[in-house]
């Protein structure tokens, strides 16, 4: 998702996996405009809905019996009353199961931090990108061509082993911002290939063009569909191509019974877990603020559509991650 969030490095208390925190963007929260600093009481907030929302982290689950990895967390994001760290953070998802994660650049902020964090933990590797909801806000400045330039610096760092999140969002973005939008994913795009970089894809409402865009362009030899949002039909064609699939907390819905199409179709080697956290928390948890300690609730709720031995999608998901993004070693 990675809606222009603006960074926030983040602390764990020592009550572990379940700290109060704001709601994520799946609870309809939005863009931070008071410099990062959370309320200083409550145990609720009030996203666009005007509906108050549990601030409190969930508890954590049983632990998966293989190790799994969270393709797409964003660790410097804040949206609750704490501030959780890195060590911390990965510290308490590698308690249930969640051993490594890809932490992803949204901006040049947060591909910084990315960078910086792939130094500092081994068991991250990144992926650097300008979102496309915030590639037309570059531009407006008449900042894109020096973003791009330090985007492309940033993804020769050797941890650094996607582009992304890179696409479309037809959600957000209208008009001109469109236009933007397009050029900078077939950008993307490009410095995948010459880099030869995965490619990680945000398509919110967007199918169709991401599929034709891809295929104008050529796609790089690996394309992850991060947070997959659509049918039984984008699963095939997928498949047909060779891309990843990557199901988020959205997975556990009650209402996406797209997503329960397509995993049944899925190609077994192209299916990844993740949680874009701190966002689209799974249920029974929705909307309260997301971590990588959280993927367990998404597997078992995958394993139990597919009706799969858990330890078995547990390592053939750890299997496809590494083949998506390479080794941690």
């Amino acid at each position: 998702m990675c809606s222009a969030r603006p960074p926030r490095a983040y602390r764990w208390t020592d009550s572990g996996p379940a700290p109060e925190g704001a709601a994520p963007e799946d609870a309809g929260g939005e863009k931070r405009t008071d410099g990062g600093k959370a309320p200083s009481s409550g145990s609720a907030a009030t996203g666009e809905s005007g509906r108050r929302r549990p601030r409190e982290y969930a508890p954590a689950p049983e632990p998966l019996p293989v190790p799994v990895v969270d393709n797409h967390t964003h660790l410097d994001f804040r949206d609750g009353l704490v501030e959780v760290g890195v060590k911390d953070a990965l510290d308490a998802a590698a308690a249930v199961g969640v051993d490594r994660a890809v932490q992803v650049g949204c901006d040049l902020e947060s591909s910084r931090f990315t960078v910086e964090a792939v130094d500092a933990d081994p068991r991250l590797l990144g992926a650097v990108a300008l979102h496309p909801n915030d590639a037309p806000r570059y531009a407006a400045r008449g900042e894109l061509e020096a973003a791009y330039a330090e985007i492309e610096r940033l993804a020769a760092h050797p941890r650094v082993r996607a582009i992304g999140e890179t696409g479309l969002d037809y959600f957000r973005s209208k008009g001109d911002a469109l236009a933007v939008q397009h050029d900078s994913f077939r950008w993307h795009i490009d410095l995948a290939k010459r880099l030869g970089k995965t490619l990680q894809i945000h398509d919110r409402d967007a199918h169709e063009d991401v599929v034709r865009i891809l295929g104008e362009e050529g796609a790089p030899e690996r394309v992850v569909f991060h947070c997959f949002s659509g049918d039984e039909d984008l699963a095939r064609t997928c498949n047909e191509n060779g891309w990843f699939l990557s199901f988020a907390g959205t997975f556990t819905f009650k209402n996406a019974e797209n997503l329960r199409r397509a995993i049944a179709v899925a190609e077994p080697s192209r299916i990844l877990v993740e949680t874009d956290s701190p966002y689209l928390t799974p249920h029974p948890f929705r909307g309260r603020p997301n971590a990588s300690y959280m993927v367990p609730y998404t597997v078992r709720s995958m394993a139990e559509v597919l009706g799969a031995d858990l330890a078995e999608l547990c390592a053939r998901v750890s299997a496809n991650t590494e083949e998506a993004y390479g080794s941690w070693s």
